[in-house]
């Protein structure tokens, strides 16, 4: 089960593995995508997320990009649009073809492998698109090739994260979910035990401990996840779900969406199925998210 259990949607990955980054494409259906999205993190590095609000004149999207590299990995949406609009897919524009919309944002991933600094290119990205199929890996690959967490107590506390998926039904509704998990906090199973964590992050913050050891160090930090469901709900309840689904991280991660963190998280609808109202869509999620979050972090 992953996000590519919503028919239609595609994820690719390409991994860096010299400078221990990658980048991640959701590939919406030819027709596009409603999409809307919840900014959580006060870190956030992200592009063209002004069309995803319920208001904004374009109604669908044509992909998303979680890339690593921060801010500096934020060009690498260049190749996806270039890979959209080769295949005339996009916002159309009359006899200029078309202008592919394809809202992005990253992890700060520089260093956490101890690997020589890089970001992924627009050729990366583009690449990722060609890879882009129903079957894909989780773990440490493309923008969570890099991804660590539990660094509230200091870098040298970090450990591998990853990304992770998940998707459940209820007759013909499907939600699924992807998650990149590239957090200050920990992450914690449903009886609240730590399974990726080498300190209670959040105890060391209650008791007054510098973050990250070190104010200087206030980086690293970022949750990314994409939302995923064939019910047909309007952007402005696409909105409600991608809150809902933030609600969902926080009782996997600890601690979550803080000052440091740059947690963003996406909700997008292919439209084909009807709900029996959007809190069944809501309740799946509930139930999707936190799963990807832990298979973020498992190994094996």
């Amino acid at each position: 089960m992953s996000l590519a259990s919503v028919p239609g949607i595609t994820v690719g990955h390409t991994t860096i593995e010299a400078h221990g980054t990658g980048c991640t494409v959701i590939l919406a259906p030819d027709a596009g995508m409603r999409a809307a999205v919840c900014l959580r993190g006060r870190a956030t590095g992200t592009r063209e997320l002004d069309v995803m609000d319920p208001r904004h004149l374009v109604e669908r999207i044509d992909a998303i990009l979680f890339t690593g590299g921060s801010a500096l990995g934020l060009g690498a949406a260049d190749g996806v649009m270039r890979w959209l609009r080769e295949r005339g897919r996009g916002l159309p524009v009359g006899d200029m073809g078309t202008i592919p919309i394809v809202p992005s944002a990253v992890i700060f991933d520089l260093g956490n492998a101890g690997k020589p600094l890089g970001w992924p290119s627009p050729d990366d990205a583009y690449h990722a698109c060609d890879n882009a199929s129903a079957e894909y890996n989780d773990g440490l690959v493309g923008a969570g090739r890099g991804a660590t967490c539990s660094k509230a107590a200091g870098l040298e506390k970090m450990v591998p994260a990853g990304l992770g998926s998940w998707a459940m039904n209820a007759g013909d509704v499907i939600v699924s979910a992807l998650v990149v998990v590239n957090a200050i906090g920990d992450v914690r199973n449903a009886r609240g035990e730590i399974i990726a964590g080498s300190v209670d992050s959040l105890r060391y913050l209650a008791d007054g401990g510098a973050p990250l050891g070190d104010p200087k160090r206030l980086n690293r930090n970022t949750t990314l996840a994409v939302v995923a469901t064939n019910a047909d709900l309007s952007r402005v309840e696409l909105q409600a779900l991608a809150y809902t689904s933030s609600d969902a991280i926080a009782r996997r991660i600890t601690p979550y969406g803080t000052l440091f963190d740059g947690d963003v998280i996406f909700a997008v609808s292919t439209a084909a199925v009807k709900a029996k109202s959007p809190l069944q869509v809501d309740a799946l999620a509930a139930l999707v998210v936190p799963e990807a979050v832990e298979r973020a972090v498992r190994r094996g």
